[in-house]
């Protein structure tokens, strides 16, 4: 797994040619340009029925690829100021800047996210957002640490640990609780929970 700079990392993604592994506040993701979510599906020998999350720096930039009502993207903007940065996915109806890539099966929804771990905000502001999903082969645990993931995904790049070091020191970094995210999908009228994850939530209705 090569390990390499920020920029170099920032400038292998913007490439479209490769994958990258970066840590988050639930497991370690695998990254990609949306466009170019091909290559995790391929990577992870996941099932197309299987969409990707869409994760960026800031709120702000999620909306960008979303589509609702004024009044829908108001409660959206209350749960997400609620919950985000953290360990809560929302789906919500996707706009026409989401390729269809992300989620082949159901094109008209997308899952976002705003980790909370300053080394994915790190990444992710000078990447733009980026399709993830956690790094594991489909069907198998999460891996939770970079020598896994090295491992199983030898071509996937990574920041050196001197870069990450920089970013935020080892005795400050945010440990990953280990367990993925919480998943909510907005039905149009409220919110159904999909995946009770590391974020606990009562299931509405």
């Amino acid at each position: 797994m090569p390990q390499v700079s920020l920029s170099t990392l920032v400038a292998q993604v913007r490439s479209g040619e490769s994958l990258v592994s970066f840590p988050t506040d639930t497991v370690p993701a695998l990254g990609v340009r949306p466009d170019r979510a091909d290559l995790v599906f391929a990577a992870k020998q996941r099932n197309l029925d299987k969409p990707l999350i869409l994760m960026a720096a800031t709120i702000a930039e999620l909306w960008l690829y979303v589509t609702g009502s004024p009044a829908e993207r108001q409660h959206w903007q209350q749960i997400a100021e609620q919950y985000l940065p953290g360990a809560l996915t929302l789906v919500l109806p996707a706009s026409d800047r989401v390729p269809p890539t992300m989620n082949p099966t159901q094109p008209t929804t997308i899952g976002v996210r705003v980790p909370h771990h300053p080394v994915a905000i790190a990444i992710l502001a000078q990447t733009g957002a980026l399709a993830t999903t956690s790094a594991n082969r489909s069907g198998q645990p999460a891996l939770q640490t970079m020598a896994e993931i090295a491992v199983a995904f030898p071509r996937v790049f990574t920041l050196l640990p001197s870069e990450e070091e920089a970013l935020v020191p080892t005795d400050r970094a945010p440990q990953p609780s280990g367990v993925a995210s919480t998943v909510i999908r907005w039905t149009g009228k409220d919110w159904e929970i999909l995946r009770q994850g590391a974020v606990r939530l009562e299931r509405e209705g």
